[in-house]
């Protein structure tokens, strides 16, 4: 599955989240609101990380995947109602990390 299709299947999710925010809460989430769940879903990656590694028990839940889902789907979301390009941003800073760490591999080397 490509990012295009990602971004479409997180679309369409959030715009059901709209619908039931509307109905349950009379409001939808704004940019912020989804800010902080993913601050929410990255604390609950982060149990499941250590549980995964032993440091702690296992919460109860679907798991480690479907948290990953969750932190995916909302940086998909938060990009897509930011105005971010995540493709074009994703490939730039990788670009970028692969010349700043190549460089510091080369520092300190004779040619």
């Amino acid at each position: 599955m490509d990012l295009s299709e990602i971004t479409r299947q997180a679309m369409r999710v959030h715009g059901l989240y709209d619908e039931l925010n509307q109905a349950a809460r009379g409001r939808t989430w704004e940019r912020h609101d989804f800010v902080l769940g993913f601050v929410g879903d990255v604390g609950d990656l982060a149990q499941l990380t250590q549980a995964a590694d032993g440091v702690r028990p296992a919460p109860p839940g679907p798991g480690l995947g479907h948290e990953l889902a969750d932190c995916l789907w909302s940086v998909v979301v938060i990009a897509k109602l930011y105005g971010v390009d995540l493709e074009a941003a994703f490939t730039t800073t990788m670009r970028q990390l692969e010349e700043s760490i190549a460089d510091g591999l080369g520092k300190g080397t004779t040619p």
